[in-house]
């Protein structure tokens, strides 16, 4: 057991190194320190390309073992015919993008509906994008998606509290 948990460890240092992602914040903000304002047409991005190795840490993390996502074997039975990413995995951009850029560091996520009309499939880069559609405060209406070249992969509309 404890051999086991050495592993895990090395492979979650493993993938904390390849979540560092490149980051463009439209708005000319990025890593601004004093108190920001948020504005309707706010865009904000960030790309990943998830490894084969993320897909098997995140099933150990979360018990998600769904083959779908890490057998080749049985992936190549399916309409896809490869592992595909997953839908969490990719949400977890849009997280990354509205907890560390927009609207950053106190944003509270209050609500999301997404939907995935294409699959990611491991090694293909994505780009995580959210814009700001609405702010009624303390709220904010923020369109999301995420893409591979002109693939979109996720898409929606979520819901913030915008930190004061």
């Amino acid at each position: 057991m404890a051999r086991r948990g050495q592993i895990l460890c090395r492979q979650l240092r493993g993938v904390y190194r390849s979540t560092v992602a490149t980051a463009t914040v439209t708005s000319g903000r990025t890593g601004e320190a004093q108190r920001r304002f948020l504005h309707v047409g706010e865009r904000a991005s960030l790309t990943k390309v998830f490894s084969a190795c993320d897909a098997v840490v995140f099933a150990k993390l979360t018990g998600d073992v769904n083959p779908i996502h890490w057998d080749l074997s049985y992936a190549r039975t399916t309409p896809f015919e490869k592992p595909i990413v997953h839908g969490v995995l990719i949400n977890g951009l849009i997280s990354a993008v509205l907890g560390t850029k927009l609207p950053g560091g106190g944003c509270i996520f209050l609500s999301q509906e997404i939907r995935f009309p294409a699959p990611l499939f491991t090694g293909e880069e994505v780009l995580a994008e959210a814009e700001v559609r609405e702010i009624n405060k303390p709220y904010a209406l923020i369109s999301v998606s995420c893409s591979v070249k002109d693939k979109i992969v996720m898409e929606g509309q979520v819901k913030v509290i915008v930190p004061e």
